[in-house]
């Protein structure tokens, strides 16, 4: 049975290129909101960070309604660290709309999500957004897409892609730049004819692949999926199936999308998405299905984790001054609750209670959930992030590698390329774009950390850079860290102004006066490359020796500040990042001077 009513799409997208301002401006167009309801911009991105950020971190599930066919749209996330989002979100549609920005064409992300929609065999669309832009290149952009294709082994059916040409932040689409237009409707329409309706048996069996969990404190586990076959009921006993087996279960409530709410319906029919309490053990991937005639369906394949990092309970001297949750069982139960929704993360437990190992797919998948954390009270510590190696069954050591596009304006270009050099970038394309040059390079995921500060000087912030995992290959040897040592606080105290006044000679310093810090607490970069203990804190002896106002005023230089992401990708190996609800602090792994001397000692005696 074709059920002509529903059409299922996900939008993917490169990084902002518009995917939920096009949302935002469908939800309009379809009657959702009212006609004095005041809407925010970006209304989907409905988290504290995705409107701070401006970037989506959690796929969406709405509805809208056009000539009688309700349309389930997918707005899904365009960062590569949460592909894990959209490989999920993928299965539970039919087709997709592909959008490009109108002047920087298709991205490194374009290309991962695209591959990732070709090789489900979904129906694309591509739209190119942005056109009002005034050094837009809508022919040049289609051909690049075109190209992106066939690059990626398009069968012939979705190589006859359709293409809409649109501003979202206006609200319009057309199918050619000479047309007029004033809404959304041609891309209405190229929907409902181009992407396939659901092709179901609603009389068959029920079966239904979970894809998506939420969570809310009333109800409990909200349970998101298409149903593939069949037609599930309110208050009906199912079978949960998974790879370990079977368990029964009985359907609470269940809701359907309309617009930005959740409705709560009697039924669903098969090829449509519903979101379902009452089955508080299902996990991602498993299938909920007849109780008498259970059938299970293929699991979600998710790409493993890339990056590690270790998590520990925080034990530094300032410990529980600002959290509310501090203790090692706080952080275990947090860390397991966050894995049932965020499928592409892993958490495995050390040797040590205090310590859990997190992995995940970058830098900014794991300090989104850092900041999370620390938003909701918690206090921890996280060491450097690392990259997850493996053997092949040769036994060669394999490393993930990472496709990396840089845009820059031409002048430096020659800093770039030198910086890359010494992390083993290889340069694999070079095109020139509207006094920018765009550079492809192959690069060692390890090579990424710590590179964007860096990228960011060198092009005295004009440069923009992108990057998606690139799959593995051999171990490409050492790359060089950080060049310079720390400045570390020698006691615990308040700083002074003649302290750090004395200090900065030595170095780039991190905090201001009248600031509280611990022994061991990183204050400084050394302008060297051994690690050097100061005293910020000192003050100045007062005595009648002198005059007054022969000393000059102590001029201090405005010191560094970090960013959670910036502070991860600062510290070494022997470092944490001290991570707390109103502060983030970078500290020694000891803190007590002597043993870290005693430590060092050690270690030259082992290398000698």
């Amino acid at each position: 049975m074709i059920r002509n009513d529903i059409r299922n799409i996900a939008i993917i997208a490169h990084v902002d290129h518009g995917k939920t301002t096009l949302v935002d401006a469908m939800l309009k167009q379809s009657g959702v909101f009212r006609a004095n309801e005041r809407v925010e911009e970006r209304v989907m991105d409905s988290n504290a960070l995705e409107r701070e950020r401006g970037i989506t971190i959690l796929s969406k599930n709405t509805a809208v309604m056009h000539n009688g066919v309700k349309i389930n749209i997918l707005d899904t996330p365009g960062h590569a660290d949460f592909g894990g989002e959209v490989e999920r979100v993928l299965t539970m549609v039919d087709g997709v709309l592909l959008l490009v920005d109108a002047y920087e064409g298709p991205m490194p992300q374009t290309k991962y999500v695209l591959r990732k929609a070709l090789e489900q065999h979904l129906k694309p669309i591509v739209v190119i957004n942005k056109i009002d832009r005034p050094d837009q290149r809508v022919d040049e952009v289609i051909d690049e897409v075109l190209d992106l294709f066939i690059e990626l082994d398009a069968d012939e059916d979705q190589l006859e892609f359709p293409v809409v040409l649109a501003s979202a932040r206006n609200g319009i689409a057309k199918l050619s730049m000479d047309e007029e237009s004033n809404s959304l409707e041609p891309l209405f329409k190229v929907i409902l004819e181009n992407i396939p309706a659901p092709d179901v048996d609603v009389d068959a069996p029920l079966q239904m692949l979970v894809n998506t969990l939420d969570y809310d404190d009333y109800v409990g586990r909200i349970v998101v999926g298409r149903v593939v076959r069949g037609t599930i009921h309110n208050g009906e006993n199912i079978t949960l199936m998974d790879e370990a087996g079977n368990r029964n279960g009985k359907i609470g409530r269940l809701y359907t999308y309309q617009g930005l709410k959740r409705v709560e319906v009697p039924e669903v029919e098969a090829g449509d998405i519903v979101a379902l309490i009452g089955l508080q053990d299902a996990n991602i991937g498993d299938t909920i299905a007849d109780s008498e005639n259970p059938e299970a369906l293929k699991g979600i394949k998710i790409d493993e984790p890339t990056l590690s990092m270790i998590f520990y309970v925080n034990n530094s001297p300032f410990a529980g001054r600002e959290g509310e949750f501090v203790t090692s069982r706080h952080l275990r139960d947090r860390l397991f609750k966050e894995v049932k929704t965020n499928v592409s993360m892993r958490v495995t437990e050390t040797e040590s209670p205090d310590a859990y190992e997190v992995a995940g797919r970058g830098e900014l998948h794991l300090s989104i959930l850092i900041e999370t954390m620390r938003r909701e009270g918690f206090e921890l510590q996280v060491g450097k992030p690392k990259v997850i190696m493996h053997r092949d069954e040769n036994g060669k050591l394999m490393e993930p590698m990472e496709a990396l596009t840089i845009d820059v304006p031409q002048d430096f270009m020659g800093a770039v390329m030198e910086g890359l050099g010494l992390r083993k970038a290889e340069l694999q394309n070079m095109t020139e774009m509207a006094g920018y040059l765009r550079m492809e390079f192959k690069i060692p995921a390890r090579g990424l950390i710590g590179f964007r500060n860096q990228f960011l000087t060198d092009t005295k912030g004009n440069g923009i850079m992108n990057h998606v995992f690139a799959g593995y290959e051999e171990y490409k040897g050492e790359i060089p860290g950080r060049t310079r040592g720390s400045l570390v606080a020698f006691e615990t105290g308040e700083t002074t102004s003649y302290g750090i006044g004395n200090a900065q000679e030595r170095g780039t310093m991190f905090v201001v006066p009248a600031e509280k810090i611990y022994e061991g607490q990183l204050v400084g970069e050394n302008s060297r490359e051994d690690d050097m203990d100061v005293n910020p804190c000192k003050k100045k002896h007062v005595s009648n020796m002198r005059a007054s106002g022969s000393d000059d005023a102590i001029r201090l230089i405005p010191p560094q500040t970090f960013s959670l992401e910036q502070a991860l990708e600062h510290i070494n190996d022997d470092e944490l990042v001290e991570v707390t609800p109103k502060s983030i602090r970078m500290r020694k792994k000891v803190l007590d001077r002597l043993e870290r001397g005693k430590m060092r000692g050690r270690m030259k005696n082992v290398q000698a």
